[in-house]
């Protein structure tokens, strides 16, 4: 028996050096499964770090409904390098600003140039809350990582970009060993929806280098939501200022926390490769 997602195109892209994939369901009745993402993931060539699925919008004046899915096939409700990869997909079809529609509200985007776009991120959520930490804290700008983690620094900042954030600041990222720490803090007790690890280090006020530890995926090239977050927290903690070009290991981002609260990311996107879904991928894998 076919399965729902025989044969339809996919794209492959990066943002930034983040392994992007887009699936354009617009057209079908079809709702991705948390299976489905993680046997496209198995494909050869299709190892994504985040899935960007499309669906038709719910409101009108929106372009789609965007849903994001980690390799392990749990959800994000932000992907800031995915949404600008979105937004060049779109872009082929004549679509220079966009409305997006996701889990964590809508999205706007628009291009600059030929390969590099902006998207509005939001406002960052700062209550302990909102984040969501798993105890109430006096502030998210300086918080205990309690109980302590081995080689981790003893303090972060905790942000919400859509997705939850612990920011470390520290004086050298390279020293970090972010595969030992990254999947210990990420599902450290303090976090009820695990969190996405940064470790930030500060070369200037505008200038921040950031290795980063994503949830539901690992150590990835880049991580928009995580350079916006880590952008917020120096500012917040004002080491930092509210535009900066944070450096993370895929390339450069240009991140702006406006008067009015909005998150701005700025960054280029790169097309790697349209392709098919084999209908072996499904095999096995229910619809």
């Amino acid at each position: 028996m076919a399965h729902p997602l025989d044969h339809l195109p996919i794209l492959r892209m990066n943002g930034a050096g983040n392994e992007i994939l887009i699936l354009d369901l617009r057209r079908s009745a079809h709702e991705l499964a948390p299976q489905e993402a993680r046997a496209i993931a198995s494909a050869p060539g299709l190892r994504f770090d985040q899935l960007m699925t499309l669906y038709r919008p719910h409101q009108a004046g929106h372009d789609a409904f965007m849903r994001i899915y980690n390799i392990d096939g749990s959800l994000s409700a932000a992907c800031g390098n995915g949404t600008r990869c979105v937004a060049y997909a779109l872009a082929r079809e004549g679509k220079h600003a966009l409305q997006l529609e996701t889990d964590a509200g809508c999205i706007e985007t628009r291009r600059e140039a030929d390969t590099v776009f902006t998207v509005d991120m939001g406002r960052p959520r700062l209550g302990w809350r909102d984040i969501p930490l798993a105890r109430a804290v006096e502030d998210t700008r300086e918080v205990a990582l309690d109980p302590p983690v081995a080689g981790a620094p003893a303090r972060f900042s905790a942000v919400s970009m859509g997705n939850p954030h612990a920011v470390f600041f520290v004086d050298d990222a390279a020293r970090i060993e972010l595969e030992t720490l990254g999947p210990r803090i990420e599902r450290h007790p303090l976090f009820p929806e695990r969190a996405n690890v940064s470790f930030a280090q500060m070369l200037s006020r505008d200038d921040i280098l950031l290795r980063v530890w994503e949830r539901g995926t690992g150590a990835t090239k880049a991580c928009g939501s995580a350079a916006c977050a880590t952008l917020v927290a120096a500012a917040r903690a004002g080491i930092g200022a509210r535009a900066a070009r944070l450096r993370l290991p895929g390339g450069d981002l240009q991140i702006e926390w406006r008067a009015d609260d909005h998150v701005l990311m700025t960054g280029p996107v790169e097309f790697e490769f349209e392709t098919a879904l084999d209908p072996r991928i499904f095999q096995g894998v229910a619809a």
